[in-house]
């Protein structure tokens, strides 16, 4: 892990945050800066900063992980679609140097698509907001 990454001091509990699911390898989290209510980040424990740099263990239980997650984030958010997306270095957009996926509730008209969806905040929640999608997230998924 390093020392200075985000997400690595939300991994060591640093750095408090809105968690939906943890297994040995990975985290799922809620975006403070949702592009819509329910938006998560799931990342591997390990710190690498692009998807190519994983170990095959670590990039399997990433996407085992976002398998086992879209349904039940979807069906707590009511949101019978997802975008899914992963911006892979900074020229892509990647704004924390650490590999995390993005699963972003998706309704029709909600002015959605996968590059908004990843470029646009809705702005942030309060924690009251935060603490009650998490739960009903974790209601679903775990």
């Amino acid at each position: 892990m390093s020392e200075s990454c985000i997400f690595c001091r939300i991994v060591r509990g640093e750095i408090p945050s809105y968690k939906v699911y943890e297994d040995e390898k990975t985290l799922a989290f809620l975006d403070i800066n949702p592009s819509a209510p329910g938006h998560t980040l799931i990342i591997p424990k390990a710190h690498e900063c692009r998807v190519e740099d994983l170990s095959r263990e670590d990039a399997e239980a990433l996407f085992r992980a976002l398998h086992g997650l879209v349904a039940g984030i979807q069906e707590a958010m009511d949101a019978p679609s997802s975008s899914i997306g992963i911006n892979n270095g900074p020229e892509s957009g990647q704004e924390v140097p650490h590999v995390h996926i993005h699963v972003i509730p998706r309704r029709r008209g909600d002015m959605g698509g996968i590059m908004q969806g990843l470029v646009s905040a809705t702005g942030r929640p309060s924690d009251e907001d935060l603490r009650a999608i998490a739960e009903r997230i974790r209601e679903k998924v775990v």
